[in-house]
């Protein structure tokens, strides 16, 4: 039996192309849903019962509306109400909220992980609250939060694909045209899923040296 493709070279640079759109789209998001996930997740952790409430309520609408739902609508109003931003900048927009979403609770969640005698010990020996934050809490919060948030950004990065209903040719769009010029979408969806596999795979790899040099330098 012979099997003969149409697809070339410049296919696969095609879907790499929006491999690129793809990680550039993550990027931005976990950059700057970090950022705003740390503050939020800070101010949570300290926060009376009001303003915890205030801002677990508005971070919960972006949790359990599907991101779908979201892209449209904000990429739709944008349009309407002429705010004039591209769906490569609603996209940003989007995904960086519902990261932030998830990485308040995953900061919030390791503040509050951090012993309390060791806040106490640490005020005990002299130090200021912002010296405890920056010595104590933060660095044991952090150790605690790192595989989530590891979680978060691969969650993101596949979520990436959703934004193909808005316009943007990223690489699950890149490859439905070229399904759509060779009829071979088994072949072409298993290249694409090879791509995503293989950000995943070495993003993961890279986060775990980290961790692993952590705990050395722990020790």
């Amino acid at each position: 039996m012979n099997f003969v493709f149409d697809f070339s070279v410049n296919d696969f640079f095609y879907m790499v192309k929006g491999l690129g759109i793809s990680v550039t789209l993550t990027l931005w998001s976990v950059i700057l849903g970090t950022i705003l996930g740390i503050i939020f997740g800070f101010i949570r952790s300290i926060a009376g019962i009001f303003l915890n409430f205030f801002i677990g309520s508005i971070l919960d609408i972006f949790r359990s509306i599907p991101l779908l739902i979201q892209l449209i609508l904000i990429n739709a109003l944008s349009s309407i109400f002429k705010f004039g931003f591209s769906p490569f900048e609603v996209s940003c927009f989007v995904l960086a909220i519902y990261t932030s979403a998830y990485v308040t609770e995953t900061v919030r969640s390791g503040i509050l992980s951090v012993p309390i005698p060791f806040l106490k010990s640490s005020r005990s020996l002299g130090l200021t609250y912002l010296q405890t934050l920056k010595e104590i809490t933060f660095p044991l919060a952090l150790r605690v939060s790192l595989p989530a948030w590891v979680g978060v950004t691969l969650g993101v990065f596949k979520d990436t694909s959703l934004v193909l209903w808005i316009g943007i040719i990223e690489l699950l769009k890149s490859s439905q045209i070229i399904i759509t010029r060779t009829q071979e979408p088994i072949l072409i969806l298993t290249i694409a899923g090879i791509l995503y596999f293989t950000v995943s795979f070495c993003f993961t790899r890279v986060t775990n040296i980290l961790e692993k040099r952590w705990e050395r330098y722990e020790l």
